[in-house]
């Protein structure tokens, strides 16, 4: 395999790893054509453009009365009128008749304006006197109405190729009428975990074992990234077993994630059989947790090897693999939103990589934003993720940072919350 550019000795910044690391992957080009009540959280595959215009009539905004503005009578500078109610309108049941001049319909919210009317005024505004209705002033001809394709015009785009399909996005493309969309088909990640002394929930503990919490993590990070999994269980440190729980992963999914086995000095076979399988690169990140990362191909399968370290595997994956999944989905690659905040508690720290300490942002009184770590930063500590809602960035030069002191802060997306 040629020399890669990015496995030297010198740590790379994540910022500087991330454009490479997707360099080396490209978007799904499958597509699938689904009913619009099982596409959410798909991504969209081609633009769609509104084939009505919306709204598709002039409407009332709000329930009252609709009449001309010009039947309005000028008296000492203030506009009013008495008009004579000549019918109703309901949302799906229009006025069928014709409103003469001096005259106006009870309106509700959603029903079509008939054509010759042009104002509605809102009920509280005005005053029933019999079949007489006086209309207090409203502010401008046009008051209260919606316009026929004020929204969309027919024609218009109204969404892109590589968007999410979420909640607004059903009602967006049901408004205008969609029943089926063209979507990506969904990726599908296999996973599983190594080493000898992880053991499943249930069973007991000998001296030196402990419970395998990073798959249920990284299931729960698969799954809110909208994509298919599957859990190959823990593999034993043994060569052959190992190469064929790779071999199994590649041919069944599009990316093969695992957990440990990518440090530096780990005594295992992992790497050896990672190299005799594929292209993998192993790389040395300044990220704090985290820094062993490897990346690769098995087969036709993206291969991501995270840390072992509960929070280390949590953190590379929403650092670095997100983004790959993102864009293996047709997703475009967005920044994350940074604040900045008074930090409520001292953090120690050494320089030469970037930490992301787990924090919990919150406002005072006043409304100003404050941020405190959620305790221990150890790399094990998992609980320290559970409590956090934001990561504290501190920058790979940043030494101790004081009480009091301005800091970056990134709330948790919608992949951590």
């Amino acid at each position: 395999m040629p020399t890669d550019p990015c496995a030297q000795p010198s740590l790379m910044h994540p910022d500087q790893a991330l454009p490479l690391l997707l360099e080396r992957v490209q978007p799904l080009t499958e597509t699938q054509v689904l009913p619009l009540a099982q596409a959410l959280g798909r991504v969209l595959a081609e633009d769609q453009a509104a084939t009505i215009d919306l709204p598709s009539f002039d409407n009332a905004s709000m329930d009252g009365y609709a009449f001309r503005f010009d039947d309005l009578v000028h008296s000492q500078g203030q506009q009013e009128a008495s008009l004579t109610l000549v019918g109703s309108a309901f949302a799906g049941h229009p006025y069928a008749g014709t409103c003469p001049r001096g005259a106006c319909i009870r309106i509700m919210t959603g029903a079509p304006l008939p054509p010759e009317l042009d104002t509605v005024q809102m009920q509280e505004l005005t005053r029933v006197e019999g079949e007489r209705i006086r209309i207090e002033a409203p502010h401008a001809r046009g008051a209260n109405v919606r316009r026929r394709g004020e929204e969309v015009a027919a024609g218009t785009q109204v969404l892109s190729a590589g968007t999410r399909i979420n909640a607004a996005e059903m009602g967006v493309l049901a408004t205008i009428g969609v029943a089926r969309v063209r979507v990506y088909r969904r990726l599908t990640v296999a996973f599983f975990s190594t080493g000898d002394e992880l053991r499943p929930l249930g069973s007991p503990l000998a001296a030196g074992q402990i419970y395998d919490s990073n798959r249920y993590a990284i299931q729960g990070l698969l799954s809110r990234a909208d994509v298919d999994w599957l859990d190959l269980g823990v593999v034993a440190d043994e060569p052959e077993a190992l190469r064929q729980a790779f071999r199994s992963a590649a041919a069944q999914a599009d990316m093969v994630l695992t957990s440990g086995g990518v440090s530096v000095g780990a005594a295992d076979y992992t790497k050896q059989i990672l190299e005799e399988e594929g292209q993998i690169s192993f790389w040395k990140l300044a990220i704090k947790p985290g820094k062993p990362f490897a990346m690769g191909q098995i087969g036709d399968a993206i291969f991501c090897g995270l840390p072992g370290n509960p929070v280390s595997s949590m953190v590379t994956f929403y650092k670095l693999v997100w983004p790959l999944l993102n864009k293996m989905q047709g997703l475009p690659q967005t920044q994350p939103l940074l604040l900045d905040a008074t930090l409520k508690s001292q953090i120690r720290k050494q320089a030469g990589r970037v930490e992301y300490q787990r924090g919990i942002l919150s406002r005072n009184a006043t409304g100003e934003l404050e941020v405190t770590v959620t305790g221990a930063q150890g790399s094990g500590m998992l609980t320290s993720m559970s409590l956090a809602n934001c990561f504290i960035i501190l920058a790979q030069e940043q030494g101790d940072t004081p009480i009091g002191a301005r800091v970056r802060v990134e709330p948790f997306n919608s992949v951590l919350c």
